[in-house]
């Protein structure tokens, strides 16, 4: 009786489903391909979508020629920075010297003639770069607000809340970075060089003795530096988890008590860090400016020696008195420049993070200071 059971069973196990069942079964069959097949459609997309993973990547897929463009007219623009220095020693000598009225008129027209075309393409230059970083900033701003719209099967509201931030502020600095990646640094490293070369052609020992002292910057501006983009990472991971939390539950924990006192502790930390940030910068900048003076009180002890000994002229030493005004700015702006190379490659390693892993936003958390 079992053993019949048994094969009755197994019988009625083999029998084909009926057909009142068969429209039902496909239904779900095409509604789970349907879903498998849109899966897959957006890891793809995903993928195509995906930005670089390095910010100079980026700025070369976006902008490339316009990057060349700009390379272009910062290099003439360095090139021309040795041309007011020439043109101030003759100035300063031929007054001195010869006395002819006539000469200095002249060489003082070719000094504001080449003023003026300096500036001018200074101009062009700056007024290019923004136009650039005002075009990534509206770029960047786009791609995440379409990630963050097509990720919809996400419903935690703190990945909003990092969009938001995004869109509305850590887009800046990174579309900022992209007009000045390229053509900043060779404009002052540029001008440095030039300059430099220009003070060694005229004096190689006053050269040597400004640069010496000016060399002096090396024993503390990379370790504030280094100091100041640590805490500069911080921030911005602190901001992006003060913003979630207030588009979600106002901060975590399970009463207002307690979440009041999350949030103001993030508060207070981001203020720590800023002003750990000012004390580092305004240091910086002050033993830099120290520095800069050391280096004029050195040319024109030196120089002076040189003159009185007959052994250099005095517009040679208003030269270089002038080279190391000129050797000073981009010099900051260099120091300037890797600033904001270091937050933006922070803040865009995180936008890229978002546009490819949406849905992990939440995970992001402060590393331990």
């Amino acid at each position: 009786m079992g053993r019949a059971t048994h094969i009755l069973v197994l019988n009625q196990a083999q029998e084909p489903a009926s057909p009142t069942a068969l429209p039902g079964l496909a239904a779900r069959t095409i509604k789970l391909r349907r879903r498998i097949s849109e899966r897959a459609k957006a890891v793809l997309s995903a993928r195509s979508n995906a930005p670089p993973k390095s910010i100079f990547s980026y700025i070369w897929q976006t902008s490339g020629r316009h990057q060349i463009a700009l390379a272009v007219l910062a290099a003439t623009v360095f090139l021309l920075s040795m041309g007011p220095l020439e043109l101030q020693r003759r100035i300063v000598n031929s007054a001195l010297g010869t006395g002819a009225l006539r000469q200095v008129a002249l060489l003082c027209a070719g000094y504001v003639g080449v003023a003026l075309l300096s500036g001018a393409l200074k101009l062009a230059l700056n007024i290019y770069r923004g136009w650039v970083s005002e075009c990534a900033v509206r770029r960047l701003r786009r791609s995440v607000y379409d990630q963050i719209a097509e990720d919809e099967n996400c419903e935690d509201p703190r990945q909003g809340g990092v969009g938001m931030s995004i869109i509305l502020a850590e887009a800046d600095p990174v579309g900022g970075f992209v007009g000045m990646s390229l053509s900043e640094p060779l404009l002052q490293g540029g001008t440095l060089l030039t300059v430099l070369g220009y003070m060694v052609f005229l004096q190689p020992w006053m050269a040597l003795f400004s640069f010496i002292l000016f060399s002096l910057q090396i024993l503390f501006v990379p370790l504030l530096q280094r100091a100041i983009n640590r805490r500069a990472g911080v921030r911005i991971k602190t901001l992006r988890e003060l913003s979630s939390d207030m588009i979600g539950d106002l901060g975590p924990g399970p009463t207002t008590r307690e979440r009041k006192q999350a949030f103001l502790r993030r508060v207070n930390r981001i203020f720590g860090l800023n002003m750990q940030v000012y004390w580092l910068k305004f240091t910086m900048n002050f033993l830099m400016n120290l520095v800069y003076q050391f280096g004029i009180a050195g040319v024109l002890l030196v120089g002076g020696w040189y003159v009185l000994r007959h052994q250099l002229e005095i517009g040679t030493v208003v030269a270089f008195i002038s080279g190391l005004a000129r050797v000073n700015e981009p010099w900051g702006d260099l120091v300037n420049y890797f600033r904001e190379l270091t937050t933006a490659q922070v803040k865009y390693g995180l936008i890229a993070k978002v546009m490819t892993q949406p849905s992990a936003l939440a995970e992001q958390t402060i590393p331990p200071s």
